[in-house]
């Protein structure tokens, strides 16, 4: 089967996925993109507009208008892709809440494509209700390496909680709750933020709007909060094996939440906000908790961090759950859409 993908991102093989921190979109494309060369198609990628190359074993060409017919083309997050992409079964892999579709630029390439819609699950899914008459198709997506292993069960760890995320989402909240509620009731316990532009790119804009957030945490570093660089994801992985605990606000404009998927695969019990997708990656009561307030969200971390028995089951629950579908699986569910 011959497969046509297009990005308006980087151009980024599977091999920069072990090697530097990578957001969520750029991380999926790359591992689907593989997956079907390993599944035996014929698959080109395209972006930007340098000349065509090879990458990790991956064929990329510039964006440009026609090409040989393929069974599947796939335009990631952006239908204004599909004018420079050849013919074939349109598929439009959606990675944001799907309000941006109804932004003018993008509503004709809708029109006149008609594609079919992939969301990453049931709360992606909602936010295209009431407005888009195009029913989606659920898939969700594979963990990248190592956490597509999974992990062994270990005992309890010090008392030290992760957030690996954008700071915008919800961190401010976090590290005033955290100043106020649960490390006053944890003394010895740590929060390690493993955050910052770098796993975006490098983008300005976000640096910016991070630095005040960015700033309130290092001004808790008396109260045990420690910022570290976004780590590729072995980097990450390890660091995971050794924590005890994820806190995550969640955002809205959550679809997905591999940070929480990646850190469950590895064990690592959550605590989290019904906020976006977040809830769909965590089992409450029973791998995590989705706390309703603050009061149960400061209550459910102090549990976690402190009674090794109330931990270890979590942990235990986590690892029984494994980290979900292959990227083989995936590929094998675009492939029906052909």
């Amino acid at each position: 089967m011959r497969i046509v993908m297009a990005t308006d991102g980087p151009r980024l093989g599977p091999e920069s996925v072990g090697e530097r921190p990578m957001g969520g979109v750029e991380t999926a494309f790359a591992l689907l993109a593989e997956a079907f060369l390993r599944r035996g198609h014929e698959v080109e990628l395209r972006a930007g507009r340098d000349l065509a190359e090879a990458r990790g074993g991956l064929r990329w060409a510039p964006l440009a208008r026609g090409g040989a017919p393929a069974a599947l083309v796939i335009a990631n997050r952006s239908p204004r892709l599909f004018r420079w992409m050849p013919a074939g079964r349109r598929v439009l892999w959606l990675h944001n809440p799907g309000g941006y579709l109804r932004k003018a630029r993008n509503i004709p390439p809708m029109l006149a494509t008609w594609p079919r819609l992939v969301t990453l699950g049931p709360a992606h899914s909602r936010s295209l209700r009431g407005w888009m008459p195009i029913r989606p198709v659920e898939i969700p997506l594979a963990l990248a390496p190592p956490f597509d292993a999974g992990a062994t069960e270990r005992p309890p760890p010090p008392p030290v909680a992760v957030f690996a995320s954008n700071p915008r989402r919800g961190l401010l909240w976090l590290l005033d709750l955290w100043a106020q509620r649960i490390r006053p009731a944890v003394p010895d316990a740590e929060l390690h933020l493993y955050t910052g532009a770098a796993t975006y790119g490098g983008d300005a804009r976000l640096a910016a709007h991070a630095a005040p957030v960015l700033a309130r945490a290092e001004a808790l570093a008396g109260q045990g909060v420690r910022i570290f660089d976004p780590l590729p994801r072995a980097g990450l992985a390890a660091r995971l094996r050794e924590a005890r605990l994820m806190l995550y606000r969640g955002d809205t404009g959550e679809t997905f939440c591999l940070a929480l998927a990646e850190a469950q695969a590895m064990g690592l019990p959550a605590v989290v906000t019904p906020l976006g997708a977040v809830p769909e990656r965590v089992a409450d009561g029973v791998t995590g908790v989705v706390a309703r307030d603050e009061a149960g969200f400061a209550a459910a971390a102090i549990r976690l961090l402190s009674d090794d028995a109330a931990w270890s089951a979590m942990h235990r629950a986590a690892l029984a759950r494994g980290p979900g579908p292959s990227w083989d699986e995936v590929a094998a569910r675009f492939e029906a859409l052909a």
